[in-house]
């Protein structure tokens, strides 16, 4: 129960937090829960890609292993899952809709993914990914909401930002993994090194993904709504 406990407490912590950031129009309980399940599929989905794609071109380097293992198809994986629910759904109807509902795809694949681990490796893998990697794709399915949302809401350019709502957090996804796994393959010096750049990397992205959630919900439509009685007076003018 304990590490079941530590597995999820993180993901409904960042569900919350995410949640309440929509201020000015809350999304539908239904679709949300969909949204967290659906991320889920995501898991099966990143194997199939990583089983085809090693069996073209497998390396067992560093590289290999963070980018094209780990970042690109898991968050490919997660972009087809968030696409296919909220792209043409009419509840997606303003900027912040799509960092709302990318994080919920996204923790309900690291709900699913931080479980099989912790039960493989311990309370104190369970803390350690409570701090890193739970937080790591909240993060980057900010990032991915963040250019979904614009290429939504854009009269031009919605092929190139809807690659980067893909790009850019597998970018980050796996310069994110890399730092971490490169530490274990070099040198102490040179590992204390990756490590000081993980944890700029950390910051940067903490405050680029609150900056994001920041701005996507203060261009809410909603934010300040005409009030019924000033139409009427309007009108009557």
């Amino acid at each position: 129960m304990l590490l079941l406990a530590i597995s999820i407490l993180p993901v409904v912590l960042l569900l919350i937090y995410v949640n309440r950031q929509d201020k000015y129009e809350k999304e539908p309980p239904g679709m949300l829960i969909l949204a967290f399940f659906a991320g889920m599929l995501a898991i099966p989905l990143t194997l199939l890609m990583v089983a085809i794609t090693n069996h073209i071109i497998y390396s067992d380097s560093v590289f290999y292993s963070a980018f094209i293992e780990a970042g690109l198809p898991e968050e490919l994986s997660k972009f087809i899952i968030l696409f296919l629910i909220i792209w043409w759904n009419k509840n997606f109807n303003e900027h912040m809709d799509g960092i709302v509902y990318a994080t919920f795809v996204s923790l309900g694949f690291a709900c699913v993914e931080n479980i099989l681990y912790v039960f493989g490796g311990g309370l104190g893998t369970g803390i350690m990914r409570a701090i890193i990697s739970v937080p790591g794709h909240f993060l980057f399915g900010v990032l991915m909401g963040y250019f979904l949302s614009l290429a939504k809401f854009s009269h031009s350019g919605k092929f190139f930002l809807i690659l980067l709502s893909i790009l850019v957090p597998a970018c980050v996804h796996g310069l994110f993994d890399w730092l971490l796994m490169a530490t274990d393959v070099v040198g102490t010096g040179l590992g204390l090194i990756l490590i000081l750049l993980f944890i700029v990397l950390d910051i940067f992205m903490w405050i680029a993904g609150v900056r994001s959630i920041r701005k996507h919900r203060e261009n809410s439509p909603f934010k300040n709504p005409t009030p019924p009685s000033t139409n009427l007076y309007k009108k009557q003018i």
